[in-house]
């Protein structure tokens, strides 16, 4: 192996990649019988940069050499840019080296589209088979799924990666068909339905058979582009709605639009990365998965984007102030999980104590509940002097003033591998 041409590649290639964030390593059971490597939920070491991208794993392309002209894509064949690509024995080399190393837990596997779907999938799946079965590597596999690919290709793949994915890209049609006019949703739509389709049948046999091989354990996941184009944010959680419900999707990432080329239809070059609104959806994509939110609560036409200011629980109590304040000790789960400031943990640990005892705010306090946010909108047996400003004007000044933002908006590179 030629190190400095193997170290120049992995330099193009590994900088191609950064602008995927679908790479999260959580949700893999592979576990080790013998080989190198485990994907088990312990055995994989998230590490994340500063704005929030997952770095446990070897992340690369196949290759940046691609057919398409996507005008958001800096891997675009009109682009200006190094060419690079791996064969399949230097990833699998790369992988086995690193993991050796300890740099990385997992490989997250990407590519541009050369030749053909089926060409540049096939050799995706060469790379985890051979991973899986001549190095017997239990450790993480995403693999992401190339549109247009056989399905006997997508099928093959699932075998030995722990995660498919394949990138919707922008949100609507519309916007797709501006920016990259030789794609269409429909031939993405195809590998999540067979995706689907092939975990459904595989929870069903595994009922059946105890020795079923395992069809890509961790689900799959896809990426909507945030501000390249127009789309309101209650389109974009509309649309990552529409995905959980109809295709069992395990994640929906969200991908701050980064200008790196110039094109008319883009926005300028100069324009900031929009991290800010980034954040603010996956926190609405958090309440939609986790909290019992419908998309058409969390915003609605006349209120189509998210507050920048406060998360979109807040934004929502702000607006149903009716129904605050709430009781913590009689109120049902349903409405303790809309109070602001009281997660997922928190409401567990509130509902079986209050089984004990009632509760007050120096309980809550002790439990980890953010307060400062959550003092105004409950109530208990006794009086709790914060609810009188519920009813005020000004009561969202109020509540920001005791507020203050972990959330900073730098954007960084992806971390190097040496």
């Amino acid at each position: 192996m030629n190190f400095e041409r193997i170290q120049e590649k992995l330099e193009i290639l590994a900088d191609a990649a950064k602008y995927d964030v679908s790479c999260s390593s959580s949700g893999g059971n592979r576990k080790n019988k013998g080989g190198l490597g485990n994907s088990h939920a312990s055995g994989i070491c998230h590490t994340y940069t500063e704005d929030g991208r997952c770095v446990s794993l070897l992340k690369i392309l196949l290759t940046n050499h691609c057919i398409y002209d996507c005008a958001y894509c800096v891997s675009r064949k009109t682009n200006d840019v190094k060419r690079a690509a791996f064969t399949v024995e230097e990833v699998v080399d790369l992988t086995i080296n690193f993991y050796r190393r300890n740099y990385i837990e997992g490989l997250f596997l990407s590519s541009g589209i050369f030749k053909d779907s089926d060409t540049t999938m096939e050799r995706l799946v060469r790379v985890a088979k051979k991973l899986r079965l001549e190095h017997n590597f239990n450790g993480y596999i995403h693999l992401k799924s190339i549109p247009g690919a056989s399905d006997e290709l997508m099928k093959e793949a699932g075998l030995y990666a722990d995660r498919l994915s394949i990138n919707i890209e922008i949100p609507t049609e519309k916007g797709l068909k501006l920016l990259a006019p030789d794609k269409s949703h429909s031939e993405m739509l195809k590998p999540m339905s067979l995706v689907k389709n092939e975990l459904i049948l595989y929870k069903e046999e595994k009922k059946l058979f105890r020795k079923v091989p395992k069809f890509a354990p961790a689900g799959q996941s896809t990426q909507m582009i945030v501000g390249a184009t127009d789309e309101t944010d209650l389109k974009i959680i509309k649309v990552a709605n529409h995905f959980y419900q109809n295709f069992n999707m395990k994640r929906v990432y969200y991908s701050g639009y980064v200008p790196v080329l110039e094109d008319s239809r883009l926005p300028s070059i100069f324009s900031q990365v929009p991290m800010q609104r980034e954040n603010r959806l996956y926190q609405a994509d958090w309440l939609m998965r986790f909290y019992g939110f419908e998309a058409n609560e969390i915003l609605d036409p006349s209120n189509p984007f998210l507050d920048l200011e406060i998360d979109p629980k807040l934004a929502w109590a702000l607006r149903n102030r009716e129904r605050f304040p709430v009781n913590i000790n009689t109120a049902p789960k349903e409405m303790i999980l809309r109070i602001p400031g009281i997660g997922t943990k928190s409401t567990g640990k509130i509902l079986m104590a209050r089984r004990f005892q009632n509760l007050n705010l120096e309980h809550l306090k002790k439990m980890g509940v953010a307060v400062n946010r959550a003092k105004y909108f409950v109530e208990f047996e006794s009086t709790n002097i914060f609810n009188r400003f519920i009813d005020e004007q000004n009561f969202r000044k109020i509540i920001l003033s005791g507020m203050s933002s972990k959330y900073q908006n730098p954007f960084s590179q992806q971390l190097s591998l040496f």
